[in-house]
């Protein structure tokens, strides 16, 4: 199958489509937009409570490893959606594949409640 550089005009066109229109909207809505400074309406707040302290506290690091966790199982099940859907055309073959990435993901599930990187304190 032979492609050509005609045949990537779509694709720029949609992206510089896309890249403008950000653009615009950006620059129009900080001139259209109105400018109303005021003491009370440059003050932090979260959630409509006022700020005490620094929010420079730091974080436990089991935090950080639940999150990036999360994040590594959630990616490795979406593996899963592609596999389901051609299971009959992949055959045996896509079966021991598939088996073996699920073993290699319950050896680190094992491993992370090996080291009780699950466990919060």
């Amino acid at each position: 199958m032979q492609s050509s550089q005609v045949d990537y005009v779509p694709i720029l066109m949609q992206m510089l489509l896309a890249v403008g229109f950000v653009a615009l909207t950006i620059v129009g809505s900080s001139f259209l937009g109105p400018r109303r400074m005021s003491k009370n309406k440059d003050k932090n707040f979260e959630c409509g409570i006022e700020s005490i302290g620094n929010a420079r506290i730091p974080f436990s690091v089991k935090y950080f490893l639940v999150a990036i966790l999360f994040v590594l199982f959630d990616v490795e099940v979406i593996f899963l959606y592609p596999w389901a859907v051609n299971f009959k055309a992949m055959g045996m073959e896509g079966f021991l594949k598939m088996g073996i990435f699920m073993a290699l993901l319950l050896v680190g599930f094992f491993y992370v409640i090996k080291k009780k990187g699950l466990e919060w304190e």
